[in-house]
């Protein structure tokens, strides 16, 4: 191997920007050359086609770059079989992560010497091959759902003579014939912690996974896991991942009109003192409690053309699916405003329940807020310190 390294040249990409701190981990990187796990085939979004992604070959005049460069790259998509004609889709579900994103999961999982680690999600075997290259193999297990994509990495691996143990199999469950592990670090996004994961650790371990609620921007979750079963700690950073399989949004494709019929005579008319320009605040932390407290939801606003400050502003169910959906007429000059609500859930009721909370929390923005599993499963978000939580209930 040369005195460089195969991954000298992504390391001091990471270095030049400050994302490696961890002499170990910048060991791990220079060691590791990228390119063997990225495949032929990646994807990119359309900006053509809104929605779609449109494949790239590695005879792209791009390709020589893709490795060493600190952004991420879709490998696979709808599961294996793309949903468009000549390999276009609708949805990202595999990917070899933005390296800086990588370090940075790392770092935040703070392994050492003799640990054994459970990767949820091998996706291309990369990071798995990070975590060989710090921990040793018979110290990694790696499990993924997808047996074409567990097959890729296990033949990425080998090649590059990585021998960890991998499973084929659901990360929501983890791999219970291995535990208790020292800390276990998941490649994609949950909104519920699964238990499996927590108590597949041991007391004192640490959990280190993207979380992410559909409406708001991923956030990175460090926990630690208590000696009750339950585990307890804060975000620490941006991750924006794909999520579970098993939780990822029942209707993720579509524009507003498909949850949205203003004509449907079961829509019931009315008011409400809930702002219907507060689900578009661009703040972190309210959108992190928005997304939490109201599961689900999205929203579309249009603006009046005539300068006047009025909108009309959609919220809907995109995630649950239950066909709720709700209008509301804004104007600057009133102080409750016309709604039309339809389905089951009244969503104004809701974002004006969680806008409370919040604002009752002192508008706490990520930095600030941490999560909380409960030894029953219960998903809690606090601000501040864990007693300080964040419910409508």
């Amino acid at each position: 191997m040369s005195v460089h390294g195969p991954g000298a040249r992504l390391a001091e990409v990471l270095t030049s920007v400050g994302a490696i701190t961890d002499p170990a981990w910048h060991r791990a990187i220079r060691a590791v050359p990228r390119a063997p796990f990225i495949p032929d085939t990646v994807w990119v979004s359309s900006r053509d086609r809104p929605g779609w992604y449109r494949p790239i070959t590695s005879d792209d005049p791009e390709c020589p770059t893709w490795a060493d460069a600190d952004w991420s790259l879709i490998t696979q998509v709808d599961d294996g079989v793309p949903a468009g004609e000549d390999g276009w889709s609708r949805l990202p579900t595999s990917s070899i992560s933005q390296p800086s994103l990588v370090v940075a999961m790392l770092q935040a999982l703070d392994a050492r010497d003799g640990q054994r680690v459970l990767e949820i999600g091998t996706g291309t075997g990369y990071n798995t091959a990070l975590l060989c290259e710090r921990l040793g193999d018979e110290r990694v297990t790696s499990v993924e759902i997808d047996p074409e994509v567990a097959d890729s990495a296990h033949r990425a691996l080998g090649k590059l003579g990585y021998r960890p143990r991998l499973v084929v199999g659901d990360g929501v469950l983890g791999v219970p014939d291995g535990a208790p592990y020292d800390r276990l670090l998941a490649t994609v996004a949950a909104h519920d912690v699964p238990t499996a994961w927590i108590g597949q650790v041991r007391p004192g371990g640490v959990i280190v996974t993207p979380w992410s609620t559909w409406f708001s921007p991923g956030v990175l979750l460090r926990l630690e896991v208590a000696g009750d079963g339950g585990a307890s700690g804060r975000f620490v950073g941006e991750a924006d991942f794909m999520m579970l399989r098993s939780q990822r949004s029942r209707s993720p494709f579509g524009e507003w009109r498909e949850y949205v019929d203003e004509n449907d005579p079961a829509a019931v008319a009315g008011r409400t003192r809930t702002n219907p320009r507060w689900i578009a605040y661009r703040n972190d932390g309210w959108r992190l409690v928005a997304g939490h407290l109201v599961p689900g939801v999205d929203f579309v606003s249009y603006e009046a053309a005539d300068g006047s400050g009025e909108a009309s502003v959609y919220v809907f169910d995109r995630g649950l699916g239950t066909g709720s959906w709700a209008l509301g007429e804004y104007s600057p000059r009133e102080d409750s405003w016309e709604t039309s609500v339809r389905g089951p859930r009244d969503l104004w009721a809701e974002i004006g329940a969680a806008w409370r909370v919040w604002q009752r929390a002192g508008r706490p923005g990520r930095d600030r807020l941490g999560l909380t599993v409960t030894p029953e499963g219960a998903q809690v978000l606090w601000a501040d310190v864990p007693e300080r939580t964040l419910t409508t209930a």
